[in-house]
């Protein structure tokens, strides 16, 4: 009872970590001429794949030229990680060298002559989620509960992780914080210090000014 039980246990925290993989599976349109790009926050260390193609508007015909796409994955630090030209689909995998947002911007060729609208599929996998895990099933031939097992761990390491990485941006945030305060007090007081610098000055020119006429 009591083996069923944890297995049940398990099962839930595997299901419920698994609900806060990163995963993104997404369809959109985009106009000809026009940009769209979609950003990613991924940590140091984190694998990250990516598949995306464009849906063909007559299927079982060629796809038209129209509808090639560019596409180019990039760091927070601009780093080139993927780039497609003309294609009309695509994959790419890495492994985050830096910490912060990533980017996979799509374009589509300006066609004035034949405006169209290009719908693209695309799905961006990271952390635990981007693992193959069927590949790892089948290499290691192991049995079901020591897969669920595996996964569960490398789910809570990633969730460790995570932690860890956000409160380091917690702690740069708070830094930063506290030097905006900083500067905004220091700023505040020169300007006080200022003002009444020119309220004693023109009080003292009134003074002069009246002392010379003898109004005073």
């Amino acid at each position: 009872m009591a083996a069923t039980f944890d297995l049940v246990r398990s099962l839930a925290l595997l299901t419920l970590a698994f609900v806060c993989s990163v995963a993104n599976s997404m369809r959109f349109e985009l106009q000809s001429g026009d940009t769209k790009c979609i950003s990613e926050d991924i940590k140091t260390n984190a694998m990250s794949v990516g598949k995306y193609s464009v849906v063909n508007p007559r299927e079982g015909y060629p796809l038209p030229d129209s509808h090639r796409i560019v596409v180019k994955v990039t760091s927070p630090h601009a780093n080139m990680y993927h780039f497609g030209d003309h294609v009309d689909s695509g994959n790419f995998a890495f492994t985050a060298s830096e910490s912060g947002d990533y980017s996979a911007c799509f374009w589509v060729q300006d066609t004035r002559d034949t405006p169209s609208v290009v719908t693209i599929e695309f799905e961006w996998r990271t952390g635990v989620a981007a693992k193959d895990w069927s590949k790892v099933a089948k290499k290691g031939q192991i049995e079901v509960m020591e897969f669920e097992l595996k996964k569960l761990y490398d789910t809570i390491l990633s969730i460790h992780d995570e932690m860890f990485y956000l409160r380091e941006r917690e702690e740069e945030m708070q830094d930063l914080n506290k030097a905006t305060n900083s500067k905004m007090f220091t700023f505040s007081f020169l300007s006080i210090v200022v003002c009444l610098s020119v309220a004693g000055l023109q009080l003292w020119h009134l003074k002069t000014f009246f002392e010379r006429k003898k109004l005073l």
